[in-house]
């Protein structure tokens, strides 16, 4: 496949990493490595989602390395999948939420972001290109060009159309519409992609590749695999940090949240956790299978592979019953297990990796310079392949959300008024059309919290992670504004930041 003028400057592989990724003899160029990602939905870290994942943590994480400063940086699936895909905050990309209205899956989205998305990159270097699973929350939509559209870069293309369902959903096989209904042989979605995964390695594949695998778990509706339908069935939600705690210090919005819970919301939740963790059982074993028969075809060696989900989660935290959106580190936080071509076993790196580094890092796994392009994240790939250190690395970042309900709101908590959005038993509201926020996170040399609300307090949250891990206590009003003003023009900074100087 030919290559358009305009990559000509992505063309050139880094000296630096050709002896690290196995330069040729004789210095002829390598063969570019094999990339899997395997993408889950709504998989938190901070109150125990990486707990069934006990084959995950074996292959992946034991066999490489863990990132437990891994992040989102917007805590929703459709601006957070954006994000991954394009390696750009969602300022940049545009996408704010989950609505066609939020240009989730938009036609514009398609125009201006898919093109420049890793997988346009990858594929126009000649990889093979695989995706099956959950793409953007909106795909498929009619006013998106419906199941026919197949985003730009993949050559194999099983894409589900709208949101996280395990059966009773439609496909885009290539931009043919495939409807799969409730037998668990031939539908349920995690195994379907599992099946078509390894279908695609045995009979298809040929180096160099990129598969893409994104199972709906642990996303709602929670519908377990058979053979998991009554595992955990006596597990709770964790009670501990900032579990059923009134929010007294913080935004409208959690405010609102009451506490002590109602017996019905612990209750909901309780069962919500468990059902969660039942889907993620299949997802372990998608990740024994397809490391397996990467291993069967000798291609194991030579594939990177990556665990990491697009957002986390609450389950009762400040009194949330459960949902994300919200700027704390149980929302934001995210797995990111690495194994592959030169990483050794057994290793954690500390460095905040963000979603939006994901692209570059593949980018430069296959030879592409990052810096030619719009991303607004960095490769990661020398954390990856040298030796444990301290490196100079992003010391901050930034975290965004534009929230929905504008201007319905719903119906079901009128007592809040219009604007909000995801209510809960008990009229719980997780979101709403002011719960727009952008936030610093800084880890280095402290690590705090600063982030500003677009509502008509103008509210600011300010958190010492370091003395307050659970954000327990906003210490905004009562640190020294001097702080405060630094923190705010860092965020404007990083507000007004695209490419380059988001990297700076």
């Amino acid at each position: 496949m030919g290559h358009p003028a305009s990559w000509a400057p992505l063309l050139v592989l880094s000296s630096a990493w050709q002896l690290v990724l196995g330069g040729a003899a004789g210095g002829g160029r390598r063969s570019p490595h094999n990339i899997v990602l395997i993408l889950t939905d709504d998989q938190d870290t901070e109150i125990g989602g990486m707990t069934p994942m006990k084959k995950t943590q074996v292959l992946i994480g034991q066999a490489g390395v863990s990132f437990p400063n891994a992040f989102t940086v917007t805590p929703l699936c459709c601006p957070s999948r954006s994000s991954l895909l394009s390696g750009r905050y969602p300022h940049n990309h545009l996408v704010r939420n989950n609505s066609l209205e939020g240009n989730c899956s938009s036609p514009a989205w398609q125009k201006s972001q898919e093109p420049l998305a890793f997988p346009s990159y990858l594929q126009g270097q000649g990889y093979q290109t695989f995706y099956a699973g959950k793409y953007l929350n909106q795909y498929g939509h009619p006013a998106a060009g419906g199941v026919q559209h197949v985003p730009l870069g993949w050559t194999y293309w099983n894409g589900l159309v709208g949101n996280s369902r395990y059966y009773n959903y439609t496909l885009s096989a290539n931009g043919r519409e495939e409807q799969h209904g409730q037998h668990y042989q031939d539908d349920y979605l995690t195994d379907l992609i599992t099946n078509r995964s390894l279908e695609f390695l045995q009979k298809w594949s040929h180096p160099p590749f990129l598969m893409v695998l994104a199972p709906p778990a642990a996303h709602s509706p929670w519908t377990a695999a058979p053979g998991y339908a009554t595992a955990y069935s006596t597990t709770k939600a964790p009670r501990n940090g900032s579990f059923n705690v009134h929010g007294k210090d913080k935004h409208w919005l959690v405010r609102q949240a009451r506490s002590p819970m109602a017996n019905t919301s612990i209750e909901f939740l309780d069962k919500a956790y468990r059902e969660r963790w039942q889907t993620l059982l299949s997802v372990d074993d998608l990740v024994e299978r397809v490391v397996g028969q990467l291993k069967a075809l000798d291609l194991l060696a030579s594939t990177y592979v990556f665990y990491t989900s697009d957002n986390g989660y609450h389950a009762g935290q400040f009194s949330l019953p459960i949902d994300k959106r919200q700027l704390y580190e149980f929302d934001i936080r995210v797995p990111l297990l690495v194994r592959g071509p030169g990483i050794k076993a057994n290793q954690t790196r500390l460095e905040p990796i963000l979603n939006i580094d994901l692209g570059p890092t593949f980018l430069d796994i296959a030879g592409l310079n990052v810096s030619q392009t719009a991303m607004d994240g960095q490769s990661f790939l020398p954390l990856l392949v040298t030796p444990a250190q301290p490196s100079a690395w992003r010391a901050d970042f930034l975290v965004q959300y534009t929230g929905e309900g504008y201007p319905t709101g719903d119906p079901a908590c009128p007592a809040l008024g219009p604007g909000v959005s995801q209510c809960f038993p008990d009229c719980v509201c997780e979101d709403a059309f002011n719960n727009t926020y952008a936030c610093v996170r800084a880890l280095n040399p402290h690590s705090l919290q600063y982030c500003e609300f677009a509502d008509r307090q103008a509210f600011v949250e300010l958190y010492n992670l370091t003395a307050d891990p659970h954000q327990l206590h906003n210490v905004a009003r009562s640190v020294d504004p001097t702080l405060l003003e630094a923190l705010n023009q860092r965020l404007i900074k990083l507000q007004a930041c695209e490419g380059p100087s988001c990297r700076a």
